[in-house]
Order: C-alpha cells, then structure tokens, then sequence
C-alpha cells in the first residue's frame, strides 16, 4: 500500500514525486461527438481534480492530439502551476512529415511550452525513439538537440520514454538522461523490464513505470479487453490474466489495485503513470492505491505470471 501524499525521490535528479503520476494521453483523444466545448472542459476539469488532489506529477506529450492544449488551459485557469508540481512533456515528430530530426526536436519544445503556457520544464523526454525515420544518435539528430535544450536551461532534466527496451538502454548508456519511461513491460502479466529497471536504479537513474493495467486487461479481463499493450495476446496471457482475477476475487481484492500496487510497491519504481479521462478517476486511482493486499495474494500472483514476455 502506497501513500498518495508520499514523496520519493525521482533517482538523482532531487525531484521529489508522488507515486502515482497521471498521465494524460487519453485526454488527448477525449471527444465528445455532439459537443466539442464538453470535451473540453471535461479535460480540464481532469487536470484540475489532479491539481487539488495529493498528486503532483502530470505526463503530457506534443503528440497526445490537444491534450497539451488542455493542461494548459488548466494551468492558466489556475493562474500558474502549483507550488511543488512537477509537469513533464515528451517531443514527437512532426505529425505530417513524420520528421525527427534535431530541428523538429527543437520545434516540438516550442509549441509544447506555448500550449502548456511555461516557459521550463523539470523533465523532457525523448518520445518513441523506436519510431523514428532518422537516427536520433547522428550529429544534428534529437539526442544533440535534446541536451542543447537541457544544457540551455529550457530543461532540468532528460528523460527517454520508449517501450523498446535496448534502444532505452542505449539512450542511457549515453549519460544523458537521468530518467527512464517504459509502459506495458513491468506489470502483473509481464516483468520484461526489470532488468533495465534494475540498471538504471543501480546508475541512480529515475524510473517511471507506466500502463500498469497493460492497456485495460488487467482491470477488465481478456473477455472484455483482449489487447494487451495494443494488440491481442496469446493464450499465456489470457489464462494468466483469468487466473489472476480469480485470485483476486476469492482475496476480494479489486484487480486494479492489485495491478497498480504491483508497479507502486517495486523498489524499482519511483512513480506509477496512469491515464485518466474523467475527474473522478484521480479519485478512484488513489483509493486503489489505499487497497490492503495481503502477502499472500502477491505470492499467489506471482507464481501466475506467464513466461511469455513481449
């Protein structure tokens, strides 16, 4: 069990955050079809419920559609950030050309401190390298750019958000970047990035685990949501995630919690990144968080686990 007010130090970089950071890709797809200004203001309605809650981590993304347009909006209505909040955001390619090259890198830090209405950034992170037509690494390309950025005071801190797992390493085999992001691969279903969690914990790197639901199908069930990490998975996988919501039943147990206090619980994680689309969902994260799991419900998960990994 995690306490929401908690601190923890974010490796070396001396931020303090809370264990629970929410993210806001599913703010960026939010629409509502018969009334765009409902969207809207349910979005910001969502950062401002994480603004008077203990939390004080938002994740943000140039690519996340107009989620950024909306944070920002949040953080002017309030009249500024509040005292002690950290707002991290990522750079995308531009999303026509598909470009990502130094100077897009550059570019998408100006429109994302506009739409956000700062003018600096605790952390900013390189965004699906594994995407990318150029080579990040070459002369001129975004790592170049990235620490021209940090070492120009636009950002304190560099991070690399992927779901690759050997390009992410590569990327902090570089020294540049005190913070680590990867979704999908340290959950109850899938423990794939536990060695790169465990380098970088060893190097003082700070670790940010996101998707601990694997997308939904751990909080739903693979009757109800197949996908795991954005696609169907194999049987493994979806006897084990049945398993596990049995488990959970007969130690009444909610599975959310338990896949959220799985990632939180981790020596090797110093903050949980959950999306959210409607205010009262920063409630419920944090009563998840409160949930009394008992050893030996995480025992019985554990030897749950498939062996498949993705």
């Amino acid at each position: 069990m995690s306490i929401p007010n908690e601190r923890r130090k974010l490796g070396r970089t001396g931020i303090e955050v809370t264990p629970l950071c929410i993210g806001t890709s599913p703010l960026g797809r939010l629409e509502d079809p018969g009334d765009f200004d409902s969207a809207d203001a349910r979005a910001v309605a969502t950062v401002e419920a994480v603004f008077d809650s203990p939390v004080n981590f938002l994740d943000t993304s140039n690519g996340y559609g107009i989620a950024e347009q909306r944070v920002g909006a949040a953080v002017r209505k309030l009249g500024g950030l509040p005292e002690g909040f950290v707002l991290q955001t990522k750079v995308d390619p531009d999303p026509v050309t598909k470009d990502y090259s130094g100077a897009r890198v550059r570019a998408s830090v100006e429109e994302s401190l506009e739409r956000l209405g700062v003018d600096h950034l605790p952390i900013l992170a390189l965004h699906d390298p594994e995407f990318m037509s150029q080579d990040g690494f070459a002369p001129g390309g975004a790592l170049e750019a990235l620490v021209e950025l940090r070492d120009g005071g636009v950002a304190d801190h560099l991070a690399v958000a992927s779901g690759a797992l050997e390009l992410s390493e590569r990327y902090l085999d570089t020294g540049e970047f005190d913070v680590v992001l990867n979704h999908n691969r340290f959950t109850l279903l899938n423990r794939s990035a536990e060695a790169l969690y465990a380098k970088a914990r060893e190097q003082g790197i700070g670790v940010l685990n996101a998707a601990p639901y694997g997308g939904g199908m751990l909080v739903k069930g693979p009757e109800a949501q197949p996908k795991y990490a954005y696609r169907v998975r194999e049987d493994a996988f979806r006897e084990s995630a049945v398993a596990m919501a049995a488990a959970c039943e007969r130690a009444g147990v909610p599975p959310a919690a338990a896949a959220l206090q799985f990632s939180m619980r981790s020596p090797l994680v110093d903050s949980t990144v959950v999306g959210v689309t409607r205010p009262e969902r920063v409630r419920e994260s944090l009563d998840l968080m409160a949930v009394d799991i008992p050893a030996s419900l995480w025992e019985e998960l554990d030897a749950l686990a498939p062996e498949a990994s993705i």
